[in-house]
């Protein structure tokens, strides 16, 4: 179904343009409220749903997290870059569409635009199209979603404007999605901070360490076998807890 409404809404008669668009949103807002989803799914989502729609040759979707953009979805592979890259508010074109929560189409030319960055990790910066929408909840950026084609494009108001809906009805979403992620990662390192505080104990009370010395020791154990802090961390725990259960044993020869 939704395929179809895709189809017919991007080119529509005059008589069922409205209708198809109505049915359009209404299938995106039906799909987005089906069940909890992690940010990276509810991301996948927008992009697929932007993609289909205006058959675009890329899309990436930044979050605004710590008032900086980061870069969590793309309809191309980019592991390299997917969750590392950051753009502060206000810079280059998406940064400008954050902060002044308006969208911004550009037919062609694209890396001419005088609020254009260039990014050498992105291929699609080479690109000519070039169309940037806010991510809105409550009035709120929560994040910017960029569609481009490798020749000139022009988009169609009515393309605009169903892009900038999706944005409104996604907002929130994603807004929730990247609080439980940040509550997630959160949690994360709640624990990963207990286990340290565990190993460094057990280092301090066996070997006679300075809890500086114990974290130092943790550090260059991590640099040297290529493991996590945790992963060593844990390895000590389990050292000990194992002592701890054996050391009365008598050992075997």
């Amino acid at each position: 179904m939704l395929d179809a409404a895709i189809s017919k809404t991007v080119n529509p008669s005059s008589k069922e343009a409205k209708r198809l668009d109505v049915d359009f949103l209404h299938e995106i807002s039906s799909r987005m409220a089906a069940g909890a989803a992690s940010l990276h799914e509810v991301l996948t989502r927008v992009v697929d749903f932007a993609v289909a729609l205006v058959k675009c040759d890329s899309c990436f979707v930044y979050v605004l997290e710590n008032n900086e953009l980061v870069l969590r979805a793309s309809k191309n592979p980019h592991d390299e870059v997917i969750d590392r890259l950051k753009l502060p508010m206000g810079q280059g074109i998406t940064g400008h569409v954050a902060e002044n929560r308006q969208p911004i189409a550009i037919s062609q030319d694209a890396v001419h635009h005088p609020h254009f960055r260039f990014f050498n990790e992105l291929p699609e910066d080479r690109y000519e199209a070039f169309l940037s929408v806010p991510l809105l909840s409550r009035g709120r950026v929560v994040g910017v979603m960029n569609l481009q084609h490798r020749k000139p494009h022009i988009h169609s108001q009515n393309e605009i404007q169903l892009i900038s809906t999706i944005g409104f009805l996604v907002g929130a979403e994603i807004e929730m999605a990247r609080l439980e992620f940040e509550n997630s990662n959160l949690s994360r390192q709640l624990e990963t901070r207990k286990i340290l505080e565990r190993a460094k104990g057990i280092l301090q009370r066996e070997h006679g360490l300075s809890e500086e010395e114990a974290y130092l020791t943790l550090q260059r154990q991590s640099r040297q076998r290529r493991l996590s802090m945790k992963e060593v961390a844990e390895a000590i725990i389990l050292t000990a807890d194992i002592k701890r259960e054996f050391g009365g044993a008598p050992t075997g020869k």
